[in-house]
């Protein structure tokens, strides 16, 4: 049985293929290497893998995930997935290749992540041959779920968000600027609590004008700060993966069109486009390129 999975920072899609051919879902947490150890992942999975599943009958896992972009982060992932699927050889490779395969399959373009974070590269059909650091979620990540949530704390902290909105926000989540600040600068995954308010924004109808003006002015920082600088960016078409680019698809869209960018695919989980490429498009050692 062969497993395809999905990793971002919040939360993995995975796909089980079983040996009669069935595709079978679940999900986990994510796993981003930079945010947590392999003990942890070992244990997460332990937690949160389906019960049923059979782990000694699992003979491949492609795992493409946040953060794995280096070898040292990479074996990181690598050796918690061996020891759980014991049986199984392993392939661990980045979530933006994820996107470049299930957003273009075989054709070149440019691909983009939306979600806890941001992620942006060139894909030449088969691996990723241009990308801009992102620079993580403290100095960069424009247009990421994190980005937006850092945007609405900063209002609500400084005192800039209108009445309405500072109420909603209040009735919402009980939490006092000193609690904010605490979950940011001492307990961990401060990234997932930060994008975990982009729900807010996309919920929020109390003042949408100044909802859509985070989102917005998010969009125009991601493109202004990393698409822009792809070289001839506007001959490509904008395809995007992730929850943030799929629920704000609106704002994304007209974001793209006013830098001169034609908009291609926008899906909210490439699992299924991904599965597609592993079974359907790509040889049977693709997902075992090198690093």
């Amino acid at each position: 049985m062969i497993i395809i999975a999905d990793g971002g920072s919040t939360k993995t899609n995975w796909c089980l293929l079983n040996k009669s051919g069935q595709k079978i879902y679940f999900n986990t947490e994510g796993y981003n290497p930079y945010f947590v150890s392999a003990e942890y992942i070992i244990d997460s999975l332990k937690k949160g893998l389906p019960s049923d599943l059979d782990l000694s009958e699992i003979h491949e896992v492609n795992y493409y995930g946040a953060g794995c972009s280096t070898e040292d982060k990479v074996s990181i992932v690598e050796d918690a997935m061996s020891a759980v699927f014991k049986n199984a050889s392993i392939y661990v490779g980045h979530d933006l290749l994820a996107a470049g395969r299930a957003l273009l399959g075989m054709d070149s373009g440019f691909a983009a992540i939306l979600g806890t974070g941001t992620n942006t590269g060139l894909y030449n059909g088969k691996d990723i041959s241009f990308n801009i650091d992102s620079a993580a979620y403290i100095l960069g990540d424009e247009g990421s779920g994190c980005d937006i949530g850092k945007k609405l704390l900063k209002d609500y902290l400084r005192g800039y968000m209108p009445e309405v909105v500072r109420e909603r926000f209040w009735d919402t989540y009980k939490l006092t600027p000193d609690e904010v600040t605490d979950n940011v600068y001492t307990k961990p995954l401060a990234n997932r609590f930060c994008a975990s308010f982009a729900k807010f924004v996309y919920d929020n109808n109390v003042h949408a004008e100044y909802s859509r003006n985070i989102v917005k002015t998010s969009f125009v920082d991601f493109f202004e700060n990393l698409v822009t600088h792809y070289p001839n960016y506007k001959d490509y078409t904008f395809n995007c993966i992730g929850s943030v680019g799929y629920n704000f698809r609106n704002v994304l869209e007209e974001t793209a069109k006013e830098y001169g960018m034609k908009v291609g695919k926008i899906i909210r989980s490439p699992i299924d486009d991904l599965v597609r490429y592993h079974v359907e498009l790509a040889p049977r050692d693709a997902g075992r390129s090198p690093h």
